[in-house]
């Protein structure tokens, strides 16, 4: 069974501790100290591997620890640091924070190497602290402690194009007649238990990647079936393309079908359903009498803006005109790939969460002031001239309770919140 979601534990080492010693020779029975510092700990980092394609790995192994620093020694001798470890994952991973399921990376276009965790510094040996009035000093620093995180792992696949239909509706023989992909095609239900990714090549134009995302059911988005499985795939698709059967072999009404697909895309995510969309009337080679059903699929959908095509991806008719066609619409859109941008910052999270901070209110100034390290140091990390640096600040205020002693103090709307320079008018 194709991979494609994982959960695994994380930890950084933990720096190694500082050393207490003293220079001892045989003629030397009271020399100073010579207590060596402690060794870092190993940092986690996560690696593209382009031979990957599943996450499969994480499903038998899902501790993933790097090494403790080394305590220090005597003699000034410092203690090794910790080995770094790097986990390895296929492009399109997104790397979510499992808790509160807020995205940390996006191992993707030149994101191919990033630091998750930093492991601990290691503490400083007794040498460091001798003093004129203190020439002896018994106490060294302890190591910096490791950082550790439940991480949640998803495979979102990489294509510009997303083949959305039923089961059987000849998604995976189109993905064979024109790309280099060669899926498993026979005549029954969910032939495809995985995403396909072809590249379609074309004469005097780019080309694009596109993806066969296996056949839905209705109540997919709600999870039915393998429903999630399969919709997360089509998140960083531009462009939707919809197959049916325009000749109804297994008695369902394409008209029906394209409306009941997209119901399911916009009960998971309606930012996916509102991407633009071309539809693929198949199996025209397999119509019979006198009534034309890509006309009637026309009519219903190409006044909303969606072109229908004509194909049969048996005997290949039609095919050229939908590979140009979809072509033209993807470059008429946004070079850029599908990105999720980082919400979850593990430095912040585990640099100020057990620094103080305080909120009070300054009758002078007519202002509720709020100051402390934890907001110094989150200031220090937030850009709040972008919408997603002030949406972080939003999110650390609410979260770390500065709301809430705000509206202890008695603010209302319009009071003025100060923090270190920066001003603000309170509303809810």
């Amino acid at each position: 069974m194709f991979a494609d979601r994982a959960k695994i534990y994380v930890k950084s080492g933990k720096g190694g501790d500082g050393h207490v010693s003293f220079y001892r020779e045989k003629y030397v029975p009271n020399g100073g100290p010579d207590g060596g510092d402690g060794g870092k700990g190993g940092d986690v980092y996560f690696e593209v591997d382009k031979g990957l394609n599943t996450l499969t790995d994480f499903r038998h192994i899902r501790k993933y620890c790097a090494g403790d620093g080394e305590n220090g020694k005597k003699r000034n001798c410092a203690g090794k640091s910790g080995e770094d470890i790097t986990i390895k994952v296929p492009e399109g991973t997104v790397i979510r924070e499992a808790e509160s399921g807020k995205v940390i990376t996006d191992m993707s276009g030149e994101n191919s190497r990033f630091l998750l965790l930093t492991g601990g510094l290691g503490g400083n040996g007794n040498q460091h602290y001798a003093t004129s009035t203190m020439q002896a000093p018994r106490y060294a620093q302890p190591g910096q402690p490791a950082q550790e995180l439940e991480l949640l792992l998803e495979l979102k696949v990489i294509a510009d194009v997303g083949l959305v239909g039923f089961p059987n509706v000849g998604k995976s023989t189109l993905l064979s007649k024109v790309t280099n992909a060669r899926p498993k095609i026979a005549n029954y239900h969910f032939t495809t238990l995985n995403p396909n990714l072809g590249v379609v090549d074309l004469d005097d134009a780019k080309g694009f990647v596109i993806a066969d995302i296996p056949g839905l059911i209705e109540g997919a988005s709600e999870g039915l079936g393998l429903g999630h499985e399969f919709l997360r795939h089509i998140e960083r698709t531009k462009l939707i393309v919809h197959i049916v059967d325009a000749a109804s072999t297994e008695g369902r009404d394409p008209i029906e079908d394209i409306y009941a697909i997209n119901r399911e895309l916009e009960a998971y995510n309606a930012e996916i359903a509102a991407r633009p969309q071309i539809i693929a009337a198949n199996k025209i080679d397999m119509i019979y009498g006198e009534e034309d059903p890509v006309a009637k699929i026309r009519a219903e959908f190409e006044p909303k803006g969606i072109p229908v095509y004509a194909i049969s991806a048996v005997t290949g008719k039609g095919l050229k005109e939908l590979l140009y066609g979809i072509n033209n619409r993807l470059e008429k859109m946004d070079d850029k790939p599908v990105v999720f941008e980082q919400e979850f910052f593990p430095e912040y999270h585990f640099d100020v969460q057990s620094e103080p901070y305080t909120v009070v209110y300054d009758e002078e100034e007519n202002a509720y002031v709020v100051e402390g390290p934890r907001i110094e140091k989150m200031l220090s990390y937030t850009n709040l001239e972008s919408e997603k640096g002030f949406k972080f600040f939003q999110d650390f205020l609410k979260s770390n309770g500065v709301l809430k002693q705000l509206e202890a103090l008695g603010i209302n709307e319009g009071d003025t919140v100060r923090m270190y320079g920066l001003s603000f008018d309170y509303y809810k």
